[in-house]
């Protein structure tokens, strides 16, 4: 097996070379991420206990060859491995059939030496979790039943899913392939409802009956009398108004529509799906004749869980109400409905290689198919496809005949095959594009848009081209009267294809120059006028891709002296035309915008000033530490490269020796940094220190002493602060690193800065305020050894974040809710056992809006609740650039992908939104210590080592044996 090495994301224990010299603290953070996979949340906890004190870590380092005796069975904690079956000796005949995402997990076949079924080969770097032959044969025997979820047949049950359900997103081969679905049971069968939500349902019907006791009562329709019900509108209007949970009033369809599945809402007429209509609905307990009105005493107890069920149900309710819309034949989907379906299908793995227009054709044609029982076959080898399915939720077997099951596919994997008449939606994206080639080669490819305005007045949108085909066409196709943002996605996106010099070269031709007496003699002013349009077009243009550069232009020579250039043409042609005078003040500002700033970097040592943006030409004054702990200070560039970094110090110190540069956290880590890397500064942790030494004193670097961090805690100094001054601090200084954020960084960051030569500083020191107001709750929880004070503290820290939120500072809050979730916190149960139920309840539905499932949508559907200025959960935008980014090509047959420039633009556009307001400071009138207050925020001491962290928690609280 390959040697140990330490995960990517975080230190990990399970790198220790042997499972015996495991402590309690190891264990404990090992089962903390192991519990973050849904495959192993189903274990018992003493089966995930002994998996992590026995397991292995390691990267894929080679190729499992079905044929060979396995010798460890594993569970993929990152990246993917494909699954490949040869009917032949010869291995380069082996065929993919499917992918191994996180979770999964292959090599039971060790229980009985029989040979790997299948040849397993990593597709990206992968870690595994790794277990020898001797101790899962050992936990076999002793969780035989638990395990055979996880596990394949023959050794597990033929499961589908979780509690034996999977659904799936299936889409048909025509009309009546859906039909045949159709007639298949697939709504959940419930004789019984769960006691959960039969509970929940009284809970609901007792707090309309207690708050608004008028919706439920007789109704007369059509000359008929409906006892005792309720009308869609009125649930969904209730609901929306009792709950920020409740985000939209579809959300709240959603919620009734859980209800309604499991029986503990009806429709009169027992319609299959919740309908914001006039139309009755009646609970449960209101089937029967003369049922008693709730008691004083169960109103009160239902007004107590009413907040956790609201809850509960708001969890539930994205997912019943997408599979009530795929349930609906595709003909019968309303605009919103497609929209709903076409927002899930982005941020399915299976199809981040389909283009948006395919995927919206695809939101028409998805069905929604469920089978709840174990070992349903959906179809056999060998049959003709005639569906593909996507598993929304659930696991599938993959079986072949003579080898058995070869793998699990679990959610947002595909299966099953495209038949021929099941791509029709494909034909049609196709028939709706035009090509435009030059000598037999595509330069550029359009798309009819939907949105037409009128049968002959076609609109069409850039799907990809080469980078001067598309600036061509968005200058022909300019209207000076609207704003449409593909122009903008192109100002915004093309230094990802079109360097600034070829930028300004082919818009500066663009611009006619000759105004000379015949043409402006032209008695039918076609001529002129002509010309006139393409001058402000290329002006509008140039004004728009000046906006979004900013400072940035400043950088580049090319840039400066095209907007030099055009202002003296501008200048001058304004003279003879009128039409171009709107465009000189605006030029003349962009021209004279010229600054340059020094920025101090120091660890921790923020300025208490304004804080200013870090510019790619702006200086730094950089500390750089010895192995004896002496540091020498030296003056670089903010972009400045790990060589020019290692220069300056050999020069500062007069050494003539090859210096390596390196990153050393507090937790004695190193990671050297290379020569090619830029802006190196700014990658620092928040105790994390450079270090430049020869190779041969690599292994002496220590870490300094301050890098320990605080020893004791700073509640004495904050306690008696404002929890709404301290969120107000918070959010201003939040805001300001914020602010200084340019959109082209998170460009720089999903793509790469070192392929621009661009710092991301501003965006670092942004991100890493969050993992320091993270840390900073853990660090005074753990610091705080007398309960009760941890009592005051949680209750402080939740009033924070409520702060935090009504100052729509997110990234705060989440740092917050976060930092309370840190493994060293969450386990302190004698601590959380003391905080009154209130502020329980605040944290639950905080804790709520972190809800990773369905692509974070609780947060997506808050945000779009909230007008700006907002402070956004920044590391979520970069996980859909990046998601965008890795699952789409840049160039398609040489041209630009310009729908993937598209998406991406969409984020930052978001991030541009979040801006489009100014911070008002005045919103919040400070009180007199409010600069003692602004002072601490800016300075937070924290402890950044989890396993110093761990230790603490277990000196408060010692594990209960």
């Amino acid at each position: 097996n390959p040697p140990s090495t330490k995960l990517a994301t975080s230190p990990s224990p399970l790198t220790t070379p042997l499972p015996a010299e495991r402590s309690a603290e190891d264990v404990d953070i090992i089962l903390t991420r192991l519990t973050g996979f849904k495959a192993f949340q189903r274990f018992h906890p003493s089966l995930l206990l002994q998996i992590c004190s026995c397991a292995f870590y390691e990267y894929l380092g080679k190729v499992f060859r079905q044929g060979d005796i396995g010798t460890s069975w594993y569970a993929v904690l990152s990246g993917s491995l494909d699954v490949k079956v040869s009917e032949t000796a010869n291995h380069q005949d082996a065929v993919t059939i499917c992918t191994l995402g996180i979770g999964t997990a292959f090599g039971e076949s060790i229980l009985d030496n029989t040979p790997r079924h299948a040849t397993i080969v990593s597709r990206e770097t992968s870690e595994l979790l790794r277990i020898e032959q001797r101790e899962f044969k050992s936990l076999w025997e002793k969780y035989r039943q638990c395990m055979a979820g996880l596990l394949a047949p023959p050794y597990g049950a033929m499961e589908t899913g979780s509690n034996n359900d999977s659904d799936f997103l299936c889409s048909c081969a025509n009309e009546r392939e859906f039909m045949h679905k159709q007639e298949r049971p697939h709504l959940p069968n419930y004789d019984v409802p769960s006691e959960k939500l039969q509970r929940g349902g009284k809970v609901m019907r007792n707090a309309i009956l207690s708050r608004a006791p008028h919706m439920i009562r007789d109704r007369k329709y059509h000359l008929k009398t409906y006892r005792q019900c309720c009308v869609g509108t009125e649930l969904v209007d209730w609901l929306v108004q009792q709950s920020t949970c409740v985000h939209t009033r579809s959300h709240a369809v959603g919620m009734w529509q859980v209800l309604l599945e499991e029986g503990v809402l009806n429709h009169v007429d027992q319609e299959l799906g919740f309908q914001d209509k006039y139309l009755f609905y009646r609970f449960l307990d209101d089937e029967e004749e003369h049922t008693p009105l709730p008691s004083e005493e169960e109103k009160r107890e239902s007004e107590e869980e009413l907040p956790e069920t609201i809850l509960f149900l708001a969890q539930m309710g994205p997912d019943a109400l997408l599979c009530m819309i795929l349930r609906k034949p595709p003909g019968q989907r309303t605009g919103d409905d497609l929209e709903i379906i076409y927002d899930e299908l982005l941020h399915i793995k299976a199809l981040s290689h389909l283009s948006n227009t395919v995927k919206r054709e695809l939101a028409s044609v998805l069905i929604f198919e469920s089978h709840a029982k174990a070992g349903t076959v959906l179809f056999n080898q060998g049959e003709e496809g005639t569906s593909w399915y996507i598993i929304q939720k659930g696991s599938v077997n993959v079986v072949i005949y003579g080898k058995g099951v070869v793998c699990t596919l679990h959610e947002g994997d595909d299966f099953g095959k495209l038949a021929e008449d099941n791509c029709h939606f494909l034909r049609d994206v196709e028939a709706n594009t035009v090509r435009l080639k030059e000598y037999e080669q595509a330069v550029l490819v359009l798309e009819k848009s939907p949105r037409a305005s009128s049968p002959g007045n076609i609109r069409y949108t850039v799907l990809s081209g080469t980078p001067e085909k598309i600036l061509d066409h968005f200058l022909e196709t300019m209207r000076m009267d609207t704003h449409h943002s593909d122009p903008d996605d192109f100002v915004l996106m093309h230094c990802v294809f079109m360097p600034n010099s070829l930028f300004c070269q082919l818009l500066m031709a663009q611009y006619p120059f000759s105004l000379s007496p015949p043409l402006l003699s032209d008695p039918t002013q076609e001529r002129l006028e002509y010309a006139v349009t393409c001058k402000r077009r290329v002006l509008n243009l140039a004004l728009r891709w000046a906006a979004v550069h900013t400072h940035h232009l400043q950088e580049e020579p090319a840039a400066l002296i095209f907007l030099e250039e055009l202002y003296g043409s501008v200048s001058n042609d304004s003279r003879i035309l009128r039409a171009l005078k709107d465009f000189v003040p605006d030029l003349e500002k962009v021209v004279k915008l010229q600054y340059k700033v020094l920025t101090q970097f120091s660890n921790g040592d923020e300025k208490l000033v304004k804080t200013q943006p870090i510019r790619n030409y702006d200086d730094i004054l950089l500390k750089v530490y010895c192995s004896d702990h002496t540091y020498t200070t030296i003056r670089v560039a903010v972009a400045a490269t790990g060589s020019e970094v290692t220069s300056a110090v050999a020069d500062k110190l007069a050494s003539n020796d090859d210096l390596l540069l390196v990153h050393l956290s507090s937790a004695g880590e190193k990671q050297m940094l290379k020569p090619n890397d830029v802006s190196v500064f700014s990658s620092l942790s928040i105790n994390g220190r450079m270090f430049a030494c020869p190779r041969d004193q690599l292994n002496a670097l220590t870490p300094l002493p301050d890098q320990e961090g605080p020893s004791a805690g700073s509640m004495s100094s904050f306690e008696l602060m404002s929890s709404k001054d301290l969120a107000y601090q918070m959010t201003l200084y939040d805001w300001e690193l914020f602010s200084c954020v340019h959109e082209h960084e998170l460009l720089y960051n999903t793509f790469g800065r070192q392929s621009f030569r661009r710092t991301t500083a501003n965006l670092d020191l942004f991100l890493r305020r969050f993992n320091q107001v993270q840390l900073w709750v853990v660090t005074e929880v753990c610091l705080c050894g007398q309960l009760s004070k941890r009592v005051q503290l949680l209750k402080k820290f939740i009033k924070i974040a409520a702060h935090c939120r009504e100052f729509k500072n997110l990234n705060s809050f989440f740092a917050i809710i976060m930092g309370m979730s840190n493994p060293a916190v969450s386990r302190l149960t004698q601590t959380w056992e003391k905080l009154p139920s209130k502020f329980k309840k605040f944290y639950a539905e905080f804790e709520s809006m972190m809800d990773p499932s369905r692509n974070h949508r609780a947060y997506r559907l808050t945000v779009t609740k909230i007008e700006p200025p907002i402070i956004p959960f920044m590391p979520l935008l970069l996980k859909d650039m990046t998601f965008s980014h890795e699952g789409n090509k840049t160039f398609i047959d040489n041209m630009v992908n310009f729908e993937k420039m598209r998406v991406i633009a969409n984020t930052i556009r978001a991030v541009r939104h979040c801006r489009s307001q100014p911070f008002n400071p005045e919103v919040c009138q400070p009180n007199k210590n409010h600069a003692e207050v602004r002072g601490y925020v800016r300075k937070l001491c924290v402890i950044d080592k989890q396993r110093t962290l761990t230790t603490l928690s277990y000196r408060l609280e010692p594990r209960r044996t």
